[in-house]
């Protein structure tokens, strides 16, 4: 819904930093909407505010919480003052809401303001409690969107370990041939990887339940009253569904801001593993005449002006691309919440935008790479298969039975004969073809290590 009404301090934050033109994070607008409505509801409780004024403020609150009305919320994410800019954009707005709520023809150049955004929206509020606490609530969102996207993605590499099971192939150290494995294993191992980050997700929500609301301007709670500091937080957990609580020590939880940057390091840990195994998708895929050509990713559009035919790993690039943006906004989080002084850190704007962005990126690259890449993923399992049985490496198998030298000669004499591994053992007996195939075997490469009666070759 469009609206021009400007706030005089709104106003003024336009034409101090007109600096990105980037927008606040929904999430953002609708936490900061629940934050105010639950100052609302408890002033109104406690008698501070009257049955018509916190009627109106709720209306414009609800409003806001629903999706109504965000593009009034204009002020720049990157701006000085610890996010004042912010929280006067909305106690504006909503109280702009609120009077076209008691009055639809309300002129706010010309009409008196029946419902005032600091004496009223603002009451027994600071910034630096309610902007916190609005950050809070939206990393919290965010991180239960993004624990589903991570859900969904884990499923996908699941569903590719299964299907691979017995697709043999040659596993790689330093992109060098090493022992033999099944694709299905490696797709095991990404989604391992996806699961741990998905336990760390969902443990990361406990970091930041922890709430400063009520505490006011530096977390002693001065110009607040005692009864509304114990109330207002049981209000806002009604409101917005998460199991949060004050904070014992407000004071430690409005200067220091440890526990985003851990957050902020924990998805960091998640793009860590998206760079890697995007990056391990686009060797495998690669090809399709000149490459490793193992699997075949979906086919999603042209990849070059010039040369038909040609089609890239999109996909996997775009995947890594935010990665890389979040391992780098880490570290821009990180030095922000270390240079807070004293009572307050200045920098909370900058921390939250660049957080609920990383959380928002994140969250929309997991479906995009579990659905448009992974679930669409083949194995070509006959070149899966050739370089499987052109590798030395899988004469390792045989080193319990003959040795570490005598395995050696044989791999130098397959080298020199140009001849297979297979070959030269079926040649000189070393093992049936029964013997050499249950060897080689997907089910002998799930086996742990191996035990005596995997190696009684007979006579």
């Amino acid at each position: 819904m469009g609206n021009t009404f400007i706030g005089i301090e709104t106003g003024k934050a336009l034409e101090n930093f007109p600096i990105s033109g980037d927008g606040i994070d929904k999430e953002l607008i609708c936490a900061f909407g629940m934050v105010k409505l639950a100052c609302c509801r408890t002033n109104h409780k406690l008698g501070y505010l009257p049955d018509h004024i916190a009627a109106s403020i709720a209306y414009g609150c609800e409003l806001m919480i629903d999706g109504n009305h965000h593009d009034m919320i204009v002020v720049d994410p990157y701006q000085g003052g610890a996010g004042t800019s912010y929280n006067m954009n909305f106690n504006e707005t909503i109280a702009y809401l609120a009077n076209t709520h008691i009055n639809p023809d309300f002129d706010p150049d010309h009409d008196t303001w029946i419902v005032e955004p600091l004496n009223h929206v603002n009451m027994h509020q600071s910034t630096n409690d309610v902007f916190p606490t609005a950050t809070r609530i939206a990393i919290l969102s965010r991180l239960k969107q993004l624990e589903s996207s991570i859900s969904g993605l884990q499923d996908a590499f699941q569903k590719k370990e299964q299907e691979f099971s017995d697709v043999v192939k040659i596993g790689r150290t330093e992109l060098q041939d090493a022992v033999p494995m099944t694709l299905g294993m490696e797709f095991g191992a990404y989604a391992e990887a996806i699961s741990r980050d998905r336990w760390r997700i969902f443990k990361s929500r406990e970091r930041i339940k922890t709430l400063n609301l009520g505490g006011t301007a530096i977390g002693t709670g001065l110009g607040a009253p005692r009864e509304y500091i114990f109330k207002v937080i049981d209000e806002l957990k009604r409101i917005c569904g998460f199991s949060i609580s004050r904070a014992e020590n407000m004071i430690d939880y409005t200067q220091n801001l440890d526990s985003i940057a851990e957050v902020s390091a924990i998805t960091k840990t998640l793009a860590v593993n998206l760079l890697k195994i995007a990056n391990d998708l686009k060797l495998l895929s690669s090809g399709p005449d000149s490459g490793f050509q193992e699997i075949r990713l979906p086919d999603l559009q042209k990849g070059s002006t010039i040369m038909p035919g040609k089609v890239n790993p999109v996909i996997p690039e775009a995947v890594c691309q935010v990665a890389m943006k979040v391992i780098n906004d880490d570290n821009l989080i990180s030095l922000a919440a270390a240079s807070g002084q004293l009572e307050l850190n200045a920098y909370m704007p900058l921390i939250a935008h660049t957080l609920l962005k990383s959380l928002q990126l994140l969250t929309n690259t997991c479906t995009m790479f579990a659905e448009k890449c992974v679930t669409g993923i083949h194995a070509n399992q006959a070149q899966c298969q050739m370089y499987f049985d052109q590798s030395k490496s899988i004469a390792t198998y045989l080193v319990p039975i003959l040795g570490y030298s005598r395995v050696e000669s044989l791999v130098l004499e397959a080298i020199k004969s140009k001849q297979s591994i297979k070959d030269i053992v079926l040649g000189q007996k070393l093992l049936t073809s029964e013997q050499y195939e249950e060897l080689m075997s997907p089910r002998s490469m799930y086996k742990l290590g191996f035990s005596e009666s995997d190696y009684k070759l007979g006579d």
